[in-house]
């Protein structure tokens, strides 16, 4: 059941919430607190296993169709664990934001409410926004960039134009990422009668749309303080990652799976990247 549990919270994608908590939080009050320990474990683990779990106990008719499930890429949980499932993202997850009520402002509130909604709406009964074109890929990116959002507000960040535009970067590429994502599950969607942005305007639209997405975002990044410029170039290689699909088949849309792959890859050098800037800024940039 643990196995099963932990293999839902998608270990691959833990460090993708934890980290822009953590960076926000950090970059901001410049010390290792408690805040921003439990913050860190928080999003690190618990909220995966809301955002993930919930989706693998409501989306498991589609799941089951899906070859690419069932491995790092998701759990085909059996319906024995559903409600175990659906339990263990609330006890894992009430203390947690309980404290963090406790210890942020009205706006952290409601920054964390928005994550929140945002993770139980994509993929609940009634809600299901993954189900809803275009905003299945806001919603999505809402999931990444919130925490981001929420650990810079908790610390007092003041929102700068700067500030506004980096952030504006990383929802697109939020936006992209799902997008593109969303392209090798097009056969299976249709057969599980379940609508996205794939779905709707097919998979080259999609390539494409994700390819301009990630480009604009790297625009983006050239309005922040140096060395934020670099961070820009961290799109190319996204970008560069969906175009052999530029003209992808709906019929031959599981192809994607092999780019879909390489962006796993691509998040953790990117984030060892990402990771250099900071420390960068961290170093040249006065508290």
């Amino acid at each position: 059941m643990i196995r099963q549990l932990l293999l839902s919270s998608r270990p691959l994608s833990w460090v993708n919430t934890a980290f822009p908590f953590a960076a926000g939080y950090l970059l901001v009050t410049r010390e290792v607190d408690l805040v921003f320990v439990l913050g860190t474990l928080y999003f690190l683990i618990p909220y995966n296993l809301a955002m993930y779990g919930i989706n693998d106990v409501f989306d498991y008719e589609s799941d089951m169709r899906n070859p690419r499930k069932g491995g790092v890429e998701g759990a085909v949980l059996d319906r024995s664990l559903h409600r175990i499932t659906l339990w263990a993202v609330v006890v894992t997850n009430v203390p947690f934001i309980v404290y963090l009520v406790l210890v942020g402002s009205a706006l952290s509130w409601i920054v964390l409410a928005i994550s929140l909604f945002a993770v139980v709406a994509y993929s609940a009964p009634k809600l299901r926004f993954k189900e809803r074109p275009f905003i299945d890929s806001l919603t999505s990116s809402t999931h990444f960039v919130s925490p981001a959002v929420y650990g810079l507000v908790l610390a007092g960040a003041v929102f700068t134009p700067m500030l506004w535009a980096v952030l504006a970067a990383f929802f697109l590429w939020g936006i992209a990422s799902h997008a593109f994502g969303a392209v090798q599950d097009i056969v299976a969607d249709r057969e599980a009668a379940i609508g996205s942005i794939a779905t709707v305007i097919g998979g080259a639209a999609t390539v494409r749309f994700a390819f301009f997405a990630y480009m604009l975002g790297g625009v983006l990044m050239l309005f922040s303080t140096w060395p934020g410029p670099l961070g820009g170039l961290l799109v190319l290689p996204y970008a560069a990652s969906v175009l052999p699909y530029w003209s992808i088949t709906d019929a031959q849309a599981e192809r994607a799976n092999v780019g879909w792959r390489r962006f796993l890859t691509l998040n953790f050098i990117s984030g060892f990247l990402v990771t250099m800037l900071l420390i960068w800024l961290w170093i040249t940039v006065p508290a």
